[in-house]
């Protein structure tokens, strides 16, 4: 009982990896990125030749980005439970916000 309760004990403990939405929206980016670099991007069938390059780096800073919002949002919530509800209500939210500006 007395681990659970002091903090210099569990320092030494290591940390389990939990997954969260956010680690699956940052592979995801990886693997698009990967996909576009070898591939080259295509929309409608017309390749964009000298643009898939640009698109690469562009989904590579998304997944920077998303991977450290996910750090941020580790910091802020200790629990699971409540990290899962937290970035999956944060996708549902850049995800309206996406749809209204379109």
């Amino acid at each position: 009982m007395e681990a659970k309760t002091d903090p210099a004990k569990n320092a030494d403990q290591p940390r389990k990896f939990r997954v969260s939405p956010l680690n699956f929206a940052t592979a995801g980016f990886f693997i698009l990125a990967g996909y576009i670099f070898i591939n080259g991007a295509k929309i409608t069938g017309s390749p964009y030749e000298h643009w898939s390059g640009t698109i690469t780096w562009i989904f590579i800073l998304f997944g920077v980005v998303v991977s450290l919002l996910d750090i941020i949002f580790r910091n802020f919530f200790a629990e699971t439970k409540k990290l899962w509800i937290v970035e999956l209500s944060f996708i549902t939210l850049v995800t309206i916000i996406f749809l209204i500006v379109k």
